[in-house]
């Protein structure tokens, strides 16, 4: 599992276009959970200012046209990422990830908060964006991506 911190080098560093522009195709093959939102706006039924305090579950490729159609910055928000085999039923049994006042983004070793999701993207007050993934390679394409990321275990050392 790696973890990249996102906070140099963008306008917005919890823009979801921008964040997973680099990982469209891989955004595609999974089904999304979306907990612990707040939105700058709420331009979708799929994801409403009335449900923020709960969750989401979206399609990949609805995820994509959403962020792509209208600019939405989250400015809190745990982005899941689940295999489409995996009923929601399942993964409504364990805990919701949730941003703020989770200290395990801050302390080594980084991992996932829910047990069955393989990414997991969390929008951090509007300020930055965390990248955690159980494939290393997608966490090396999106450093290469933003050449300004920083490996979070290491960040976490350093501060």
């Amino acid at each position: 599992m790696k973890s990249i911190i996102i906070e140099k080098g963008l306008n917005s560093h919890t823009d979801m276009q921008a964040i997973l522009s680099p990982i469209e195709n891989t955004v595609l093959q999974y089904n999304w959970l979306i907990t612990d939102y707040e939105c700058s706006c709420y331009p979708d039924s799929r994801i409403t200012f009335d449900n923020r305090s709960r969750y989401a579950w979206i399609k990949g490729k609805e995820l994509l046209e959403i962020v792509n159609k209208n600019q939405i910055q989250f400015i809190w928000a745990v982005f899941s990422a689940f295999d489409n085999n995996i009923p929601l039923q399942k993964i409504l049994e364990y805990e919701m990830p949730y941003a703020d006042g989770y200290a395990g983004f801050w302390h080594n070793p980084v991992g996932i908060q829910h047990p069955m999701a393989e990414i997991e993207i969390v929008a951090w007050d509007s300020s930055l964006t965390l990248f955690i993934a159980k494939d290393g390679n997608l966490t090396d394409k999106m450093s290469s991506f933003f050449p300004k990321a920083q490996d979070l275990e290491i960040y976490n050392i350093s501060n």
